[in-house]
């Protein structure tokens, strides 16, 4: 990404750490929510669409992942200042069944689809990896303070068997080099969190963003109007 494009849309090859760890904890609470309305409202309208009660059903969801990736490219650009550009083609004038063809053609919007069924599995992913990275660091470096305060009065792994233990932790100094270790850990993760964060914004640009030249030609510019006064739904 180059200083002009930086300077014109905001978006930074290195998202800020606060925004990638809050980003990357909203994953898969967002993937599950967006994965089982989209599934379940997909399913229920192509199952019964034949007595034409999926259809509105159907319609339904197509609109909700329209409208959801709006929010989702929103949450990119505040959270990892990446700028994605708006993809949608331009409705038509006329009779809603132009308007609809209109959207189930758009490539975009099954882009939208894709994101939101793999932002589950994704999120699931980034979620164990923060999770974890965060936890151990955490563990390590307050080490030194919390351990007096545990049941034994000293840390002991493993925990559950009192006649295999290969750590003891029963003063400040023997904890130092665990603290030692946490602090390293916390780089790693520091590192992890943003490496993980900039990785899912380059997946959103490619899903949720405009992938010709054609769309890249008929998008909303930055910083623009609305988008909603360009491309309706």
């Amino acid at each position: 990404m180059t200083t002009a494009q930086v300077e014109q849309d905001g978006s930074r090859s290195r998202p800020r750490f606060a925004g990638s760890l809050g980003f990357l904890l909203m994953n898969l609470p967002l993937g599950i929510l967006g994965f089982v309305f989209l599934f379940a409202l997909f399913v229920s309208g192509v199952s019964t669409a034949i007595v034409w009660v999926g259809l509105p059903i159907a319609g339904l969801a197509v609109l909700l992942a329209r409208g959801a990736a709006r929010v989702e490219r929103a949450r990119v650009y505040a959270m990892l200042d990446s700028y994605i550009p708006v993809p949608y083609r331009a409705l038509p004038e006329g009779s809603q069944k132009a308007r609809w063809k209109a959207r189930l053609t758009d490539g975009a919007t099954w882009r939208d689809t894709a994101y939101f069924f793999l932002l589950f599995p994704i999120g699931v992913i980034q979620f164990t990896l923060v999770v974890t990275f965060w936890a151990v660091s955490l563990a390590f470096a307050g080490l030194p303070i919390y351990f007096r305060y545990l049941p034994t009065g000293a840390y002991h792994f493993p925990s559950y068997d009192a006649g295999l233990r290969w750590i003891t932790v029963d003063s400040t100094v023997e904890a130092l080099p665990w603290a030692a270790l946490g602090v390293l850990f916390m780089a790693v993760s520091v590192a992890l969190t943003r490496g993980l964060a900039a990785g899912h914004a380059r997946f959103a640009r490619v899903l949720l963003g405009p992938t010709s030249r054609w769309e890249e030609e008929d998008r909303v510019p930055f910083p623009g109007t609305p988008a909603m006064s360009t491309v309706a739904g």
